[in-house]
Order: structure tokens, then C-alpha cells, then sequence
């Protein structure tokens, strides 16, 4: 079910107006959930580390098994022809995708060299600069790699983070704040995450439980270039609660301050307005 507005779908080697159907019954992607995406964006005329997001889609193919077919020059190529279909102050979430069609004798493996691949441009409005949430405890954790394919951005690991994002709701709150294995804060359900105490920003260093993404590799560069301390590190809940300020990061958004962790309150803080105003002003200085 599409989420946006404006919906164009590049399969088969061509652009189609609309939210195509793209996969069969018994494609191993359908009911195995052997599928990856990745989604990078587009707004006002500019699509950030559109290079590192067509490149990554093709590392979570393989990391699932499966075997990409596309280049990542040549799939930012018709990502770009696609988005001409767009008026250039359009804000739209890209998203390259392969699947699996077949499956090995048994059905679960997939059989490699034999992939699906579509692109889905879908129009998604920026969020307002003025955006905030809000975070809470859950009981979901994010996995292991021996437990799941957390190297991947892949449809299959999605289902947890929708139970923490219901959970978070039920309470009334935005999102989730999550643990990994071992009890330390990982990131949300749907972003990564910061903090800030006495001028130090801080985040969750990888550690194989979630997808340390593009665009928090983007916010930590800009920072310190702009000469902020940036420490990627084992953070707990109580870190948080000390915090002078939280914010997320993420494709989708690229950037929201967190006003609330449970009962505890935020001010949206200057180290989230300048992230944000860093990466606006390197996002428009990309533009081709």
C-alpha cells in the first residue's frame, strides 16, 4: 500500500505512471520475504548520497542471497531519468528494491541469478523544519546478526520494527527508543539516534544489531567538520536521561529533535539546529 501521492515505477526496463504490480504469486520474495530496498530522497532539486544509497541496495541483495543485477551508476542513472517526471520543488522517496523470484529445491534459498528488481519514486512531503518526537521504552529488541540479517535493509526485519512503533503508540508516544542484545541503546524503531551533553554529541556505536546509515555517516561527517566533537560510543538509557538534547537521524526525515523520552523533557537544542543546518547547506551544495 502506497503511503505518498504521485507514484512512478520503473520494471521491466521502463517507466510506468501509477503503483505497478511488480511481483507473482510464487516469487520466493512473496512468500519467503526475500526482498531488500533502500530509500534515498529528493527535495528541492537535490537527491543527498542518491551514489551511497543505489550502492548499499545492492550490499543487502547479497547479503540476503541474492543476486543484484543492476550497477549502482547505472540505477542512479534512471533514478534521476524517472524523477524528470516530477516538478523540481517535489519531495519524493526513492526506492530501489530486488526481490527473489526462485527458490532452490527445498524453496527457502534463493536460487541465485534469478532477481526481481523494480524502482518505486513516490511523492512524500518533507516533514516541517518545527517537526518533533517524541520516545519511549519497549519490550522489542533489536536482533543479532546470527539471529537475522541486520546487515541488510531488508522487508524481513521490518515486522519488529512495527511491533515497538505500536507499542510506542499505545503509550502515546512517537517512536520507540530501542536495546540491543545486551540492554544498550541502539537506535529508535525507524532512525538513528543522538544525543548531545555540554557540547559533545554522541551515538550509539555499531555494533552489528542495527544499520548505521547514510545519513548519520552524512550528520557526524558535516559535524565535525564544522569542528564538533563527535563520539560514537556504548550508550545506555541512563545516558539519555542525562542528555541536554536528542534527535534522530534518518533517510526519511534526515533530521528530528526529540522533545521527550518518557516522562522526561527535551528542549530542541542547538546542536540539532546546526546538524540540520549543515545538512541542508551540504545537500544543496550537491546540487548538479
Amino acid at each position: 500500500m502506497a503511503f505518498g501521492t504521485t507514484i512512478r515505477t520503473f520494471f521491466d526496463g521502463r517507466w510506468h505512471d501509477g503503483d505497478i504490480a511488480v511481483m507473482r504469486a510464487a516469487d520466493h520474495g512473496s512468500w519467503q520475504g526475500s526482498s531488500v530496498f533502500d530509500g534515498a530522497r529528493w527535495f528541492d532539486g537535490v537527491a543527498p548520497d542518491l551514489d551511497r544509497h543505489c550502492a548499499r541496495v545492492n550490499r543487502s541483495a547479497e547479503a540476503l542471497m541474492i543476486t543484484p543485477t543492476m550497477d549502482p551508476a547505472a540505477m542512479e542513472a534512471i533514478i534521476r531519468d524517472g524523477l524528470r517526471g516530477f516538478p523540481r520543488d517535489a519531495a519524493v522517496y526513492i526506492r530501489p528494491m530486488y526481490w527473489a523470484i526462485d527458490g532452490t529445491e527445498l524453496g527457502v534459498e534463493p536460487k541465485r541469478g534469478i532477481t526481481g528488481f523494480c524502482i518505486c519514486l513516490e511523492a512524500i512531503a518533507m516533514p516541517p523544519a518545527e517537526a518533533t518526537l517524541t520516545l519511549c521504552r519497549t519490550r522489542f529488541r533489536r536482533p543479532v546478526l546470527e539471529d537475522a540479517v541486520c546487515n541488510a535493509k531488508a522487508g524481513c526485519l521490518y515486522p519488529n520494527n512495527a511491533r515497538m512503533l505500536v507499542e510506542a503508540k499505545s503509550r502515546g508516544f512517537g517512536n520507540a527508543l530501542v536495546a540491543d542484545a545486551m540492554g544498550n541503546v541502539a537506535e529508535t524503531a525507524t532512525s538513528n539516534v543522538f544525543m548531545a551533553r555540554d557540547g559533545v554529541v554522541f551515538t550509539p556505536i555499531p555494533n552489528g544489531t542495527f544499520l548505521a546509515g547514510i545519513t548519520r555517516a552524512r550528520h557526524i561527517a558535516n559535524l565535525r567538520a564544522a569542528g564538533v566533537e563527535v563520539v560514537e560510543a556504548v550508550l545506555t538509557f541512563d545516558d539519555f536521561r542525562a542528555a541536554d538534547e536528542v534527535f534522530t537521524t534518518g533517510n526519511l526525515s534526515k533530521i528530528v529533535p526529540v522533545t521527550a523520552f518518557e516522562d522526561l523533557a527535551y528542549q530542541v537544542g542547538p546542536l540539532a539546529r546546526k546538524a540540520r543546518a549543515l545538512y541542508w547547506d551540504w545537500a544543496h551544495s550537491q546540487a548538479a
